[in-house]
């Protein structure tokens, strides 16, 4: 049977902080004062990577955190990335509820409450899935050995604080490096 990948998509620091990389207001928790910390970074190539990402058909898993800074946003904003409105969005949180106005006011998003819900999705028909920010999510993913590829652009800087990626401490697991690229200013895209 084939199952659906599940890709972790992350823009990290050397030090693997991984929160608020867009904007200084986009994940203050823990007094976080670093975000938008990778603007000084793009560059062509950068660009040409995420683009060909966003192009890709795939569903989205996101934390809660995730999917309420996005959903403000992205309905608004499809015409940047077409296929985060078409794409079915699964939720995964155990504090909303499925009349939420978010869930219900972005079309194609499902509610997730559990590892078993994810296995459930991971298993079904369906585009693969990529998961965005979503750090307590992703780190839930690695412990359970659910990632199938990691997209990473690590930034050559540390900030020493904020949430990273590999905090929790996943399972021992090897990666295969596919391909990768340096940017002009100095970012490491790796596909694993």
């Amino acid at each position: 049977m084939t199952m659906r990948k599940i890709t972790v998509l992350s823009m990290i620091t050397l030090d693997g902080v991984m929160q608020a990389p867009g904007g200084p207001k986009e994940d203050t928790s823990g007094g976080f004062k670093y975000g938008g910390w990778t603007a000084p970074y793009g560059d062509e190539a950068y660009d040409k990577v995420v683009q060909k990402e966003l192009q890709q058909p795939a569903d989205y898993l996101l934390g809660r955190k995730t999917f309420e800074i996005w959903a403000t946003y992205w309905p608004e904003h499809g015409d940047f990335w077409p296929g985060i409105n078409k794409g079915t969005k699964y939720v995964f949180s155990k504090k909303m509820k499925k009349t939420d106005p978010k869930i219900t006011g972005w079309n194609n998003c499902v509610l997730v409450k559990n590892l078993a819900d994810i296995k459930r999705i991971k298993k079904s028909k369906g585009a693969d899935i990529q998961v965005w920010g979503s750090g307590e999510l992703v780190q839930l993913l690695l412990k359970n050995d659910l990632v199938d590829e990691l997209r990473l652009k690590i930034h050559p800087l540390t900030l020493g604080k904020g949430k990273k990626l590999f905090d929790k401490g996943p399972i021992p697991a090897a990666f295969t490096l596919k391909e990768s690229i340096v940017t002009s200013t100095g970012v490491i895209i790796a596909h694993y």
